[in-house]
């Protein structure tokens, strides 16, 4: 039972807040969100075939095929050919794309900053150990997740 002041909405109107303003802080490139995270799961990642990135980007093929097109057109990404399987193609992050990521991060990164410059020590900390937790829960279940589907 939950005891505390806030409750689970109020949780969650706070997180989607704090998304929407640290993601609309990243200019560089004028990526759409779609558009960044594909790019940053190459980065993380490597190079993958279209219908592994559209499944874990959880939209269609068409729809990745179009925005890696718009990806390779601004020279963010490139499409190989797989070693492994000569049929098959490979979408890889270019250097350029690389460098947009670390400036939108960087960029990101000044937005949180300046935000948590208006909390207390206390608040900081209690923040920072927080985001950090909550970000260790979620990548353990998407590796539960993904050994489930294997």
């Amino acid at each position: 039972m939950d005891t505390s002041p806030q409750g689970p909405d109020d949780l969650i109107i706070a997180v989607e807040q704090m998304i929407r303003y640290v993601r609309h802080s990243a200019r560089t490139g004028g990526l759409s969100t779609a558009a960044s995270s594909t790019l940053a799961r190459l980065s993380r990642e490597g190079p993958q075939r279209l219908t592994e990135l559209a499944r874990a980007e959880g939209v269609s093929q068409p729809n990745m095929t179009q925005l890696v097109t718009r990806l390779e057109r601004a020279g963010l990404a490139r499409r190989t050919a797989d070693a492994s399987d000569g049929r098959g193609v490979l979408v890889a992050v270019t250097p350029a794309g690389l460098e947009v990521l670390a400036r939108r991060r960087a960029e990101r990164a000044v937005a949180l900053r300046q935000v948590m410059e208006d909390m207390t020590g206390p608040e900081q900390q209690a923040t920072t150990t927080a985001l950090l937790a909550l970000a260790r829960v979620i990548r353990n279940r998407q590796d539960t997740s993904e050994e489930d589907r294997a």
